[in-house]
């Protein structure tokens, strides 16, 4: 009777040991699920309203201090398709630059061509494609698309872009006499904004759209058939939207964003491990010019800078009218060889190869301020002297510097400060997957799209005020590539 006693005080006492520890942890669950959403259930619905790129409108109770994409929502047009996918799906009849139509090769992997293998050393991973400049408007769509705070509620937008592949329809005309042919896609696409509901907001002034062909291309300023362009950007709708495009023309509503290279990562990691590369590059080469001249271009630095190449032991000039200067491997081992870059003016102000060159680590020398310093002001520094040289060209006929000369007279302390500069800006001058994304470094696509909210905020604040928002939002600036002492 006793040893049954105790066996029934033993298994009393179990039971009620293992009943203590069960209640214990279903008390601490239950703590913990309040505590987690007490403290993490708002932000973690704002990352998935983000993320997921939900309708903004189903968030009511979201607030600003929880959601960070307030001041940062995006509106993305839905085009009819002649405007954008009809482009790209008769990719055969447009021009890639040259005599020789046909995109369609440059139209793989979302706009940023074939992938490009079998370097020689040259890359330093698989994240490099056959870019060509004037997929722009493609590519900076595709990342749009996968824009962090995306918006299907208008009413929440603090932007609205525009798809308009304006370089590449303008492409099919430009050699065209036919001047109605040249405006006419611009117009019927102001026609289709202006009757949109979110035209009425702001008439406009919170509508951008990119171009991956320079300003200029859409400013004719006559209609004489000899004058070169579309006028779509001196519609009386167009001038009240703005366009960022690889050169800004004089006009305040017209801002440049770098030109595509043909590095577009889709990790941290392959950024790192790039500069990484380029920092100890060995660099046989004081300078380099990679170019063709321009004989015909009165007022052309060009031929003065190729003669001195020439005849220099320490530059290496590579002559694009013999030379497959579009073979990105070619440019890069020539960009990776060399200390400086010259960056003379071309057809216009720009050149791709500033940022092809400075991709590859190569200090970049300008010779007018059109050519970097009044353009690219979202991603360059405003102090120059940090990452570049400047010998400034007033008169090519009274030019006499010898640019060997000053590029050896700069300290090799010097030097060297502007080259980290230099691999310090990458990240802000390449165009990183549309299929990925980074998490440590923003881009040309993120400084871009924060440079544009900026400008529009300025403007809808303006409004609040009562002022009058047309006041200096498209007007011309004539001194904005003109020389300046601020320059020198």
């Amino acid at each position: 009777m006793e040893k049954s006693a105790a066996i029934s005080r033993s298994c009393y006492d179990h039971h009620h040991f293992w009943f203590a520890i069960l209640f214990s942890f279903l008390l601490c669950s239950l703590l913990l699920c309040f505590d987690f959403a007490t403290f993490h259930g708002p932000n973690h619905g704002v990352t998935f309203l983000v993320n997921k790129q939900v309708n903004p409108s189903k968030a009511k109770n979201v607030t600003t201090d929880t959601d960070s994409c307030i001041g940062r929502y995006v509106y993305i047009h839905e085009l009819p398709s002649r405007f954008n996918n009809y482009l790209i799906q008769n990719c055969h009849s447009l021009t890639r630059g040259t005599d020789k139509p046909n995109m369609c090769p440059y139209m793989q992997n979302l706009g940023l061509g074939p992938e490009l293998t079998n370097s020689g050393g040259v890359f330093t991973n698989t994240s490099w494609y056959a870019t060509n400049q004037f997929l722009l408007e493609v590519i900076f769509h595709n990342r749009m698309r996968k824009y962090g705070c995306l918006t299907n509620d208008s009413s929440l937008a603090s932007a609205i872009f525009v798809p308009f592949y304006a370089g590449l329809d303008v492409s099919r005309f430009l050699w065209l006499s036919n001047l109605t042919v040249r405006d006419s896609s611009g117009r019927d696409l102001l026609q289709w904004l202006a009757n949109r509901p979110e035209w009425k907001k702001m008439w406009g002034r919170d509508h951008f759209l990119v171009s991956g062909r320079i300003a200029w291309d859409f400013r004719r300023q006559r209609d004489d058939e000899s004058y070169w362009g579309s006028k779509f950007r001196f519609l009386p709708e167009s001038m009240n939207m703005s366009m960022l495009a690889v050169e800004a023309s004089s006009w305040n509503n017209d801002y440049a964003i770098p030109y595509p290279t043909s590095f577009h990562p889709s990790k941290d990691t392959q950024i790192f491990r790039w500069n990484r590369k380029i920092r100890h590059q060995n660099r046989p080469f004081l300078f380099t010019f990679t170019g063709a001249p321009r004989p015909e271009l009165e007022g052309s630095i060009r031929g003065k800078i190729i003669d001195q190449c020439r005849a220099s032991s320490v530059c290496k000039f590579v002559d694009c009218s013999y030379e497959r200067c579009d073979d990105p491997i070619n440019v890069m081992k020539v960009f990776e060889s060399s200390v400086f870059c010259l960056q003379p003016p071309g057809d216009s102000y720009t050149r791709r190869s500033i940022f092809d060159s400075m991709l590859a680590g190569c200090i970049p020398v300008f010779f007018h301020p059109g050519t970097a310093y009044s353009q690219y002001k979202w991603h360059l520094p405003k102090n120059r002297t940090k990452y570049s040289v400047y010998i400034p060209v007033r008169d090519v006929k009274q030019w006499n510097v010898n640019v060997e000369k000053v590029l050896l007279g700069i300290p090799e302390g010097e030097v060297f400060a502007m080259r980290e500069e230099v691999i310090k800006l990458i990240p802000n001058i390449i165009y990183a997957d549309p299929r990925s994304k980074l998490d440590y470094f923003e881009d040309a696509f993120d400084l871009a799209v924060k440079g544009m909210l900026e400008r529009i905020e300025k403007v809808r604040d303006a409004m609040r005020k009562g002022s009058d928002p047309s006041i200096g939002f498209a007007d011309e600036d004539h001194y904005k590539y003109t020389f300046s002492d601020n320059y020198n």
